[in-house]
């Protein structure tokens, strides 16, 4: 009975959470699409400036981490189509790998770390201070001064991380394929070009957009959670990366199994 209990206070707590996580983004969404029309314009300076942390800054070790990536793809593609003479297909294996799963996931990950983690300790600290009190006492509402930049910056740039994230993979690859499976780089990747449809590029992309709405919610989400002193901010910033990376996963898997029905 006790186990029952727990189970089901543990699903009604992640429900409450998953609730909050959407209210908060549809709060976001209205200061972002509707508020400018009705005299709320979102703070585009301080989206610009999320967006150049967010994407630009992490483009060097994203560009180094999915280009090693893909020649690790590209080495046990081949370890494994080299027992059939099929040589060739180890840079379709490769492109379809990154735009359909890995590229979005990885670049998930890394914004998670940089990014999401970044949200929840800044939020946090402004809540333990009590610069969130003070913004509601001059009758600014925390979500669209602090989260709706977020929101806006994040939905742009995961999905352009993305496509580099690919490019990189694919180079990564083109690299194993012109060394050791005698291909020309001219070759490569127009044999990673021929494998992909449009479909795989945008079934990336829309996963990656949904990515980083689940990675700013629960960043910024933790941080209005937190209570008490630093300590705090430290356990939120945890939970943060934690909880994303979960949600993350979830989101991946709701995603491919939806477009594995439609296509």
């Amino acid at each position: 009975m006790r186990l029952a209990r727990q189970i089901g206070a543990d699903v009604l707590g992640g429900l409450n959470y998953v609730g909050s996580l959407t209210l908060l983004s549809l709060h976001a969404a209205y200061f972002i699409f509707i508020g400018p029309f009705q005299g709320r314009p979102t703070r585009v300076q301080p989206a610009i400036s999320q967006a150049m942390e967010t994407g630009v800054r992490a483009m060097p070790i994203l560009s180094l981490i999915t280009f090693f990536i893909g020649l690790i793809l590209a080495l046990q593609a081949a370890y494994e189509l080299r027992q059939f003479g099929a040589m060739t297909f180890v840079a379709s294996a490769v492109a379809l790998s990154m735009t359909r799963e890995l590229g979005p996931l990885i670049t998930a990950i890394i914004v998670i770390g940089r990014s999401g983690s970044a949200f929840a300790a800044e939020i946090g600290t402004m809540k333990v201070t009590e610069e969130i009190d003070a913004l509601k006492t001059m009758a600014i509402d925390p979500t669209g001064f602090l989260v709706a930049p977020k929101f806006a910056a994040m939905i742009v740039m995961v999905p352009c991380l993305t496509i580099w994230a690919n490019t990189m993979g694919i180079l990564g690859g083109a690299l194993f394929g012109v060394l050791k499976a005698d291909f020309t780089f001219e070759r490569y990747i127009r044999a990673s070009l021929d494998a992909l449809f449009l479909r795989d590029v945008v079934t990336g992309l829309i996963k990656s957009a949904m990515f980083g709405v689940v990675i700013t919610a629960v960043g910024c989400q933790e941080g209005f959670n937190t209570a008490g002193g630093a300590e705090q901010v430290g356990r939120s910033t945890t939970r943060a990366v934690v909880a994303s990376i979960f949600l993350v996963i979830l989101v991946d898997l709701i995603f491919t199994m939806l477009f594995f029905v439609m296509s």
